[in-house]
């Protein structure tokens, strides 16, 4: 069962929070602070005591627009530290997702909070929290949030067969169909390296792991996911191959 800390310099929306917080029987305790600083001074006794200390947490629901010290910046300092909590941004804005998702938050809620999606959020936590304690469960997958009609949601990196550049934003095209974010294609590259997605063309980042075909015409090369064609560059080609071969074990 999760240990919480909830932080909302708002009361009302506090204590909504840790009341829908107590109700879910994942939830062991829920605990709440007004404002950043007093929370960071309760994550820093839990951190001093340990785990399995009583006054340990395990995630913390962060509002973000707060006096003094934001949430954004609580969340900053947080990842200076070994072994944080997890974090899930609560908050009435939509547009800090992608800096959420570069602070590695499990999930971003909108306020106003329905039982129903908060109850998603804890158990995106819960399950993480279960597969950090016993390593030889599988890791929950890395996600990637995205904007929908004023609704976020967040996709599997996993499901993700290629990127397509467009200028500072990136389009994610999986089998369900594709989502723009506003993230330029040279910093999904460097993230996405060690998960096996490489550079094609100045327009293309693919999954290795979905290319189904490495075709050559005529001194072109080009890769075929599914039912998609996508050029290789004379730059990446040589490259592309041998990672594709490597992968192959050939």
């Amino acid at each position: 069962m999760l240990r919480v800390l909830a932080v909302d310099d708002e009361e009302p929306a506090l204590g909504e929070l840790l009341y829908l917080l107590r109700a879910d029987p994942r939830v062991r305790t829920a605990e709440g602070a007004g404002d950043a600083t007093a929370a960071l001074r309760r994550i820093g006794r839990a951190l001093e005591g340990g785990p399995d200390a009583d006054e340990a947490v395990d995630v913390v629901f962060l509002d973000i627009h707060m006096p003094g010290l934001t949430g954004l910046e609580l969340a900053r300092l947080l990842a200076g530290f070994a072994r944080p909590p997890h974090l899930v941004f609560v908050t009435a804005h939509e547009g800090f997702a992608l800096q959420a998702f570069d602070l590695k938050a499990v999930d971003y809620v909108l306020k106003p909070v329905r039982r129903e999606r908060l109850a998603e959020a804890v158990r995106r936590v819960h399950a993480l929290v279960h597969a950090t304690a016993a390593p030889a469960a599988p890791a929950v997958p890395e996600q990637i949030p995205v904007e929908l009609g004023g609704v976020t949601r967040f996709v599997p990196v996993d499901e993700i067969a290629y990127v397509e550049a467009h200028g500072d934003y990136a389009r994610l095209h999986t089998d369900h169909g594709s989502h723009l974010v506003r993230i330029p294609i040279s910093t999904l590259e460097e993230r996405w390296a060690d998960r096996g997605f490489v550079r094609i063309h100045r327009s293309h980042l693919v999954a290795l792991a979905r290319v189904d075909e490495l075709r050559l015409d005529g001194g072109a090369t080009s890769v075929r996911l599914g039912d998609t064609d996508l050029a290789v560059s004379r730059r990446h080609a040589r490259h592309l191959r041998d990672l594709l071969m490597r992968r192959a074990g050939g």
